[in-house]
């Protein structure tokens, strides 16, 4: 490991500077904090410190925002690795992994929804007269609600 190396790891990183290096706010900083998706701790100035890996975990919980995952089974996910570190190489690609089904679901049901969209979403309401799966005289709302024909 070279000197410039060992300077980063042994490195903290201001909560302005991660927030900056990171593309999100501060104040996105501390909700991940409290959703426990990243930690920091107090300097004796009082001040938040991150380590510099940080940044990784930020990374892969914007990664997976922009696929779609919750911040909830982001957590789930990442509480899976041991001692709660940050993902290395290979952990991304078993998180990936977990996260293609999902993925895989959301893109099936979105097709579905492109497929019907222009006569009817599926939702069982009763306003269409014309609806190839119109729901007579309510018979889902006994047992489901929201758009139950795409699921």
């Amino acid at each position: 490991m070279s000197e410039a190396q060992k300077k980063l790891t042994e490195a903290t990183l201001t909560v302005g500077y991660v927030a900056k290096r990171s593309g999100v706010n501060v104040s996105t900083l501390h909700f991940y904090e409290t959703k426990q998706l990243i930690k920091s701790w107090r300097n004796s100035g009082n001040q938040r410190r991150y380590k510099p890996d940080v940044l990784r975990r930020i990374a892969v919980i914007k990664a997976a925002q922009t696929m779609g995952i919750s911040l909830s089974e982001i957590h789930a996910t990442l509480s899976t690795l041991p001692n709660n570190r940050t993902p290395t190489k290979q952990d991304w690609s078993a998180l990936s992994k977990h996260w293609q089904a999902q993925l895989d679901e959301r893109i099936q049901y979105m097709q579905r929804v492109r497929d019907n969209i222009e006569g009817c979403i599926g939702c069982g309401c009763l306003s269409l007269k014309n609806c190839p799966i119109y729901n007579k005289d309510d018979h889902l709302g006994k047992s489901q609600n929201g758009a139950v024909y795409l699921k």
